[in-house]
This record gives C-alpha cells, sequence and structure tokens, in this order.
C-alpha cells in the first residue's frame, strides 16, 4: 500500500469516526474495506491468475455493501457522506 492511499484512507476513517479508538462502527468498517478493496484491485491488475486473492476480494465488497445498506437504513445523511468521500457509485 503506497503511503499516499494510507494517508488519504487514515483520513477519510477519521472523519466517521465517533470516538479517537473507535473501529467497530459500520461507517468506519465500511471505510477500511473500502481502502482493502481498493488495494486488492490493484494487485489483481498485475497478478490476473490469482483466484484466491479474487474470492476474497468478492468477499469484502459483499460486506461493503450489506454494511452500506446497514448504515443507509439507519442514517441516510451518513449514508450519502460516505458515498461522496469514498467516491462509491449507488
Amino acid at each position: 500500500m503506497t503511503t499516499t492511499t494510507s494517508a488519504k484512507g487514515k483520513s477519510v476513517t477519521d472523519g466517521f469516526r465517533m470516538h479517537e479508538t473507535d473501529t467497530g462502527s459500520p461507517q468506519v468498517q465500511v471505510t477500511r474495506l473500502t481502502e482493502r478493496i481498493n488495494q486488492l484491485a490493484g494487485h489483481l491488475q498485475t497478478h490476473k491468475k490469482d483466484f484466491s486473492s479474487r474470492q476474497g476480494l468478492l468477499k469484502m465488497v459483499s460486506e461493503r455493501r450489506t454494511l452500506l445498506e446497514y448504515v443507509k437504513r439507519n442514517d441516510e445523511d451518513i449514508y450519502r457522506k460516505l458515498l461522496d468521500a469514498l467516491s462509491l457509485r449507488k
């Protein structure tokens, strides 16, 4: 992972934390999953035959989708902010 990606991910994660040690809220989980998904997608562009990593990527995308649906049900404003901050489309 490059430092710019890590720094950007950290700043986005910090924007959604409820307190300093927050790692479990759905918003923080979505930001961390998105960072890992982006990193793994780059890896898979180089290593096209890495099927076990591809399976892990699909699981992460599915979990992120589930968490985003939960956030949308409970707080539409935070959901919209997440989509904008992470450049996700829905």
